[in-house]
């Protein structure tokens, strides 16, 4: 398939219950919450199942976690070099090479962007001598990617819960910590977040995104939550219920993304009843002339 011609943009629905959607690591991993009582799961977090899903459909990745390592490369640094060698210089012809290079390499990149930076030795003459000394130049090469996420908000306001969990064997010594050691687990009762996002034309030609590579976006969307389980995330607590995919008829579309994101929305059916699943929503949608999404019921 070719590069990128036209337009898209997406709205997923995806729901949490009993589950941490996203913990926030300054508030005691509590689930990300907003001043007016929305839940939130970070834009990062959400490229980061992404990416986990890319490299379970066989795709190269370059930000791979800890966990999901697929080489022996222990940094982004070492993966960069490893695998394109170090740049050549800081000229921009040498950069937009590389970043070509690195687009080519690895979906991700040509997807979200990245910044590769380094340090390259420079050769610089003394003003007194003949003698030649060797500096470190910062090098850095920034990559716009076409795939822009929202952060995801719920559509109204959660319930966070803390249960107070023991240990029942001791981590360190007897005399250090007793076996009862008593620790928080968080978890949302239920909540139904909007996930929002786009693809631009222009920065897929940029970085050779092509629609292949969109349809295995779309394919990541629908598997969010594959292989993601986790004791905070138990398997099933978390779930892509709906997933619509407009495409444009043109590279820079037919309505605003604002206005396509808006044309979707989730209403309580029951505004006096506390929700617990999906189906206590209605989703409405509105309508735009000459521009229909693909849906996918998902739950």
């Amino acid at each position: 398939m070719g590069i990128l011609q036209n337009k898209i943009d997406f709205v997923a629905f995806v729901t949490a219950s009993m589950a941490n959607a996203n913990g926030d690591p300054l508030n005691g991993n509590r689930p990300r919450i907003d001043y007016e009582g929305n839940g939130e799961i970070s834009d990062v977090c959400i490229k980061r199942k992404l990416r986990n899903r890319m490299q379970d459909l066989g795709e190269n990745t370059f930000v791979q976690s800890d966990d999901r390592c697929a080489d022996s490369y222990d940094s982004l640094k070492s993966r960069a070099i490893g695998e394109l060698g170090e740049p050549k210089d800081d000229s921009f012809e040498g950069k937009r090479e590389y970043a070509k290079n690195a687009c080519e390499k690895w979906l991700d990149v040509r997807s979200f962007g990245q910044v590769l930076a380094f340090k390259l030795n420079k050769k610089e003459k003394k003003k007194s001598s003949d003698d030649e000394n060797t500096k470190d130049k910062g090098c850095s090469i920034g990559i716009r990617g076409p795939v822009s996420i929202h952060q995801a908000v719920s559509v109204d306001p959660i319930e966070v819960h803390s249960m107070q969990i023991t240990k029942s064997v001791n981590g360190e010594p007897a005399e250090n910590r007793s076996s009862d050691t008593m620790g928080l687990k968080h978890f949302v009762r239920f909540g139904l977040y909007k996930i929002k996002g786009s693809i631009n034309v222009q920065l897929a030609e940029k970085t050779g995104f092509t629609e292949e590579d969109a349809e295995v976006i779309k394919e990541c969307l629908k598997t969010l939550f594959e292989n993601d389980a986790s004791s905070a995330r138990p398997e099933g607590s978390m779930e892509v219920c709906r997933l619509y995919w407009w495409k444009h008829n043109n590279k820079s579309g037919q309505y605003s993304t604002a206005q396509v994101h808006r044309s979707v929305n989730a209403v309580l059916k029951n505004k006096d009843k506390m929700p617990d699943s999906f189906e206590d929503y209605e989703i409405i949608e509105n309508k735009l002339d000459g521009l229909k999404p693909e849906v996918y019921e998902l739950c």
